[in-house]
């Protein structure tokens, strides 16, 4: 070429190409869930098809079929030892397009986002991303003109990706992050924000593709015109999908893209091009549209001179909730707590009349409200808090599973929680959906336990997990669980540190049968360092038992309290009983607390215990 791509791009606009996944899906009948990258493979000729379509309607930048081809998002279809040869066959199937058309081409390495949250909030390491994506790129590097960072979120992973791209190769980069009809991104950040953090880092381009339509993206281009002082890219979806007989069909037409394109070049975006719905035919209206037209400063609504100065940060006051009943109990008295699940229907008449006679004895000190126990389809456990607390006048304390819910669900119950008053929250991963009432439901990971800790400590500072100022602190008051019994501690106290890092105000575990444990996870720990409530499962028979050590997760019964039970024969709850009050003589003075979990709704067993036990205070 008689242009490098950084001297064409002085020139500008560039026209980029458009959709690869939904012409895989149109022209190909490709299902949404299969793995679009590992078609490099299986039908190359199908994807080359694609890129030559794109280039005849006057792309000048083609991206290669390699969107989620990294190591993370190809182990979702059990592909993950096929990275190189999935971005070496997406690599050599665009330059075979180019090759076709004898064109003047430049062909994007497309490196998406991994789709898992960094840590605290996810799963994934900024070390593992930075190496996840490294493995990708340089095997695009080898055949690509440069780097196209598309579809990110999040500020922290994107940066990971540009170090990524800087250890492997010096190509031009182009990153693109995703924004929300808001005009953030669905971590919040704004696009000064991300202007700010981007550009020191030596990236080529900087942009926004995705999630919205052409007239969002606009507004998008627009505020990024104010304060970047280089070149911007724009790749909106055609508006919003809608599914009619079974298919998505995109609403903007070629003629619509191709009117705000025009407006795109016309603010300063240098590279134009679709996402999500676009098809060949947007793309070569697109180019009718933006010919003769050239991105130049000119052109740009405020210059160097006139970018706005970043807004001083101020932390929002404390908030004027008094401390949770449990944070002032706990450290100064022996707290009792008991466990309800949430009905399976939406009758709760059985379940008040139960706790409201244990609330009249003054046995417990609040109400723990699990979360879809063994993932089965309950009431909702926030919903159950709110009645228990309105009606019962009992504090509670709301279990929140991080498997069961997404980011955005997680953000809107916690918000929903603390307007309710329910402030008492125990961070869990939850039960694997497989095991209960939906076994195909997903798998949700974008927050691991300590990553849902840290958000509400976080909101308690006034601050979200992405930096940004929030209207008002929070003060939630936070638990984290622990498996005093895990067969592999070692990595069981691992998490627990991980737990305290993040900012756990205290400690629930699973239930406990053998002193012995709590003593030797004391040791291990130096101490307690903050209060532990220890679970306490009465046993009712050696069959309850049995059951319990065999198939329920994260519980081990001894086989000295197994033998205990099975001879006591039918007098095995009332053995049960005992065993669990000589667990709290054994514990009183190192243990903050007592968390029942009474089986086959037996909640007159808390009394039972706690009076052969002894004065609980």
């Amino acid at each position: 070429m008689p242009q490098s791509f950084l001297e064409r791009l002085q020139d500008g606009p560039i026209l980029c190409d458009g959709a690869m996944g939904t012409q895989l899906y149109s022209r190909g009948g490709i299902a949404f869930d299969r793995c679009f990258d590992e078609l490099n493979l299986s039908q190359p000729d199908l994807v080359k098809a694609i890129h030559l379509d794109y280039i005849q309607s006057g792309a000048e930048i083609i991206q290669t079929n390699t969107f989620g081809a990294n190591g993370i998002r190809l182990s979702n279809h059990g592909l993950e030892d096929k990275v190189e040869a999935i971005n070496q066959a997406g690599v050599a199937i665009a330059r075979e397009a180019r090759r076709l058309t004898g064109g003047r081409v430049w062909i994007a390495g497309s490196v998406g986002s991994l789709d898992k949250g960094l840590a605290p909030l996810g799963s994934v390491s900024p070390g593992q991303a930075r190496k996840v994506l490294q493995e990708q790129i340089s095997t695009l590097a080898n055949g690509v003109d440069l780097i196209i960072l598309e579809t990110f979120s999040d500020l922290r992973e994107i940066k990971e990706a540009i170090i990524a791209v800087r250890q492997v190769c010096d190509l031009p980069i182009i990153t693109q992050m995703t924004y929300t009809e808001e005009g953030k991104t669905s971590y919040g950040h704004s696009p000064e924000e991300i202007v700010e953090t981007l550009e020191p880092l030596g990236i080529q381009v900087i942009g926004a593709n995705c999630s919205v339509g052409p007239q969002p993206m606009l507004q998008v281009m627009e505020a990024l015109a104010k304060v970047s002082q280089i070149p911007l890219s724009a790749q909106p979806n055609a508006g919003f999908p809608s599914l009619v007989g079974g298919r998505f069909f995109y609403l903007s037409s070629p003629e619509y893209m191709a009117q705000h394109a025009r407006k795109m070049v016309e603010v300063g975006v240098a590279i134009i091009g679709g996402c999500c719905g676009t098809t060949p035919s947007h793309i070569k209206a697109m180019s009718h549209a933006i010919k003769g037209l050239r991105a130049s400063q000119r052109h740009r609504l405020f210059s160097a001179a006139h970018v706005p100065k970043a807004q001083e940060r101020i932390i929002p006051e404390a908030s004027s909730d008094e401390p949770t009943g449990l944070s002032q109990k706990l450290g100064r008295k022996f707290v009792v707590t008991v466990e309800v699940a949430p009905p399976r229907s939406f009758d709760v008449t059985k379940p008040l009349a139960t706790l409201a006679n244990l609330i009249r004895q003054g046995l417990v000190d609040t109400i723990n409200v699990a979360d879809s126990p063994r993932a089965q389809g309950r009431m909702s456990a926030l919903v159950l808090c709110t009645l228990i607390q309105s009606r019962l006048g009992a504090e509670t304390i709301l279990h929140m599973a991080t498997r069961h819910r997404n980011l955005v669900a997680l953000h809107s119950d916690l918000l929903g929680a603390h307007a309710l008053g329910v402030r008492n929250i125990l961070s869990l991963m939850g039960d694997l959906p497989h095991t209960g009432d939906y076994p195909n439901a997903t798998v949700v990971s974008d927050v691991s336990a300590s990553g849902l800790i840290k958000l509400t400590k976080d909101w308690n500072h006034g601050i979200d997990s992405t930096g940004k100022i929030l209207e008002q602190r929070t003060s939630f008051f936070v638990g984290c669980a622990l498996n005093m019994g895990a067969k592999d501690l070692d990595r069981e106290l691992k998490v627990l540190e991980r737990k305290l890092k993040a900012g756990a105000d205290f400690i629930i575990t699973q239930p406990v049968f053998d002193s012995e444990k709590v003593f030797n996870c004391r040791r291990l720990l130096g101490g307690f360092p903050i209060p532990v409530i220890m679970g306490v499962l009465p046993l009712r028979s050696y069959r309850h038992a049995e059951f319990l050590t065999n198939e329920v997760p994260g519980i081990s019964i001894p086989e000295s309290v197994l033998k205990q039970i099975q001879d006591a024969g039918d007098d095995g709850a009332s053995v049960g009983t005992s065993l669990a009050a000589q667990l709290l003589r054994e514990t009183r003075d190192i243990v903050s607390g007592a968390y029942f979990i009474p089986s086959f709704e037996h909640y007159e067993v808390v009394s039972q215990v706690l009076a052969e036990a002894g004065n609980r205070t």
